[in-house]
């Protein structure tokens, strides 16, 4: 780990073979499908995880091993949302429906959130998504720039 100033870390923890969660509203699941189905032998060199009717709708198409979730109103954005936080996925790959109000949107919300706080790549279109499968950092070892939060972890936070 290499300290370049009170705020930021370099850490190199996106390998080679990345570790991708994809998922998709409802209305926007075949998109998401046709768009994976375009780029099948990209993503079959990495890692793949999915919230639950998404991932089996994948895996079915694609035939490549998918690691799936709950549901997304069921837990898996969260679950996603946590994986993130803990370092174990590299990018997010998240086709949401902006046309229609979710039941969970505050889960959706706490998800593209967590994404921008620990610094992930997020594509939430067909466009950003073919832009990030493409670039020739999904190949590579790549260093990215961790967040250091400990000024947060150790504020005061006594009311003093």
């Amino acid at each position: 780990m290499k300290k370049m100033n009170n705020h930021i870390d370099i850490i190199p923890i996106l390998s080679e073979r990345k570790r991708i969660a994809l998922v998709a509203h409802d209305f926007k699941k075949k998109d998401l499908i046709e768009w994976a189905k375009f780029n099948r032998e990209t993503l079959a060199q990495h890692n793949i995880v999915a919230t639950g009717t998404t991932g089996m709708l994948l895996e079915n198409e694609l035939q490549v091993p998918i690691t799936k979730l709950k549901s997304g109103p069921l837990g898996g954005d969260q679950q996603i949302g946590a994986r993130i936080s803990e370092g174990v996925i590299d990018f997010l790959i998240f086709f949401w429906d902006p046309m229609e109000q979710q039941p969970h949107d505050p889960d959706v919300k706490a998800l593209l959130r967590i994404a921008m706080v620990w610094n992930i790549p997020v594509a939430c279109n067909r466009t950003t998504a073919d832009f990030l499968v493409s670039s020739p950092l999904m190949t590579t070892s790549y260093s990215k720039v961790e967040p250091n939060y400990e000024h947060y972890e150790k504020r005061n936070i006594s009311g003093n």
